[in-house]
């Protein structure tokens, strides 16, 4: 009885979140009068199916048995763990060269690769020493915009404003780590949310910097060490120099594996600095503040390092989208951006490099298999989530590797982690 009256209190409320978002659709009629069109059937199917899926969550948790894994599974997934890395690794080097990889492919992949390199910036903040950020878009926006001003006004190459562009933006996660020292939990993601804010509306707003609502345009493209892409093939050209012919897809492989590069350079530095004093200083930080202080470490530096490290990574990552998208704009730069960054962190294990790819794929290039539902996607899509998230609370890669261990290093398995900690 228990389980059925809380899948019928569940019912009650999909009932009146869907009696207004699906129940009533605006539409245009022949004549051009806007009417409403009700839709009771489709609310009675995602009623029915939110009664059925609590039911059997409500079952499936008051059952007393052990969802530890079995010995034997767990030593399968572990070497299934090593081996993940270098494969996908491998995969991620080739994809240009596979058969039937063409642009569209491309740009997904380095949407996927963006979102990637996001991930694992936000993840030395949220992940390794436990600050909930709800405004690194806030980041990725200083980035993007200081890559466009410095090409555009003064003429730089790419490879110049690539790291001034990360030095800016761990400038300003420093500005904003000053005022949040003090601040945890609630208190510091409400903050950070609306440093964001502040920083999409001082854009929107600065019109003789930033050009307001109307963006940057004409935002110079990288070179391959001085040799531009050009579809002419001209003397001087990437295709003129090669002998090879011209074609379009030659600057989005560039891309691919310029975004590639970055990507790892995010991930081997950080796997470096956690096995540092201030990475095992960040994760006591995330497991106890208290304890942190009580053991002399100095709590100012670990924060303010975190973040001014974390923003310098989503600095790259903007000065990348800048160059790429060649025009940017503050509708680029939404919270909308910073909840998917931080999703994917949440949904890939927080703390866990690997789960941040998985992660990754699942929401960015999942996504993508969704499409074609149109107007139901985000549905299908945030459903999607919530089975993965009731499934694997502490996300997909739920183990950890302790950063230093005494004789052999052994994986703590997901049982022993915390719901939405590391």
């Amino acid at each position: 009885m228990a389980a059925i009256r809380d899948a019928a209190v569940a019912t009650l409320v999909a009932f009146g979140l869907f009696v207004v978002m699906v129940g009533l659709r605006s539409d245009v009629a022949p004549n051009g009068a806007l009417y409403l069109r009700q839709r009771w059937a489709d609310v009675a199917i995602l009623c029915a199916l939110v009664f059925a899926g609590r039911l059997v969550v409500s079952v499936w948790g008051l059952r007393p048995q052990s969802l530890a894994p079995s010995p034997r599974r767990a030593a399968a997934m572990a070497t299934a763990g090593r081996l993940f890395a270098p494969v996908m690794l491998l995969l991620a080097l080739a994809l240009p060269f596979f058969p039937g990889i063409g642009r569209s492919q491309l740009d997904l992949g380095i949407l996927v690769l963006t979102y990637v390199m996001l991930g694992w910036g936000l993840n030395i903040v949220v992940g390794l020493a436990g600050l909930l950020d709800l405004g690194y878009v806030a980041f990725y926006a200083i980035g993007a915009y200081s890559y466009a001003l410095l090409a555009k006004e003064f003429g730089l190459s790419f490879w110049l404003c690539l790291p001034l562009s990360g030095i800016l933006a761990a400038f300003w996660g420093i500005l904003l780590g000053f005022p949040v020292l003090r601040l945890r939990g609630d208190y510091l993601a409400i903050v950070t949310l609306a440093f964001g804010e502040i920083i999409r509306i001082v854009l929107l707003n600065w019109t003789s910097l930033t050009g307001g609502p109307n963006g940057i345009t004409g935002i110079p493209r990288p070179s391959f060490f001085g040799l531009p892409f050009d579809s002419s093939g001209g003397p001087g050209s990437f295709a003129h120099f090669f002998g090879i012919e011209p074609s379009p897809v030659q600057r989005i492989i560039f891309l691919y594996y310029l975004i590639l590069a970055l990507a790892l350079l995010t991930n081997w530095v950080t796997i470096r600095i956690r096995r540092q004093p201030i990475g095992r200083a960040w994760e006591a930080l995330r497991e106890d503040e208290i304890a942190c202080r009580a053991l002399g470490i100095n709590i100012t530096a670990t924060k303010l390092t975190a973040f001014a490290l974390g923003a310098m990574f989503g600095g790259f990552a903007g000065a990348f989208f800048a160059t790429r998208q060649g025009f940017i704009s503050p509708e680029s730069f939404t919270f909308i951006e910073s909840a998917i960054i931080l999703a994917i962190v949440v949904l890939g294990g927080m703390g866990s490099q690997v789960g941040v790819v998985v992660a990754a794929l699942v929401m960015i290039g999942g996504f993508e298999l969704f499409r074609d539902l149109e107007e139901w996607r985000m549905l299908v899509f945030g459903g999607a989530m919530v089975v993965i998230m009731v499934l694997r609370p502490r996300g997909l890669v739920g183990t950890r590797t302790p950063t230093i261990a005494l004789g052999e290093r052994r994986a703590i398995g997901a049982e022993h982690v915390a719901e939405g900690r590391g």
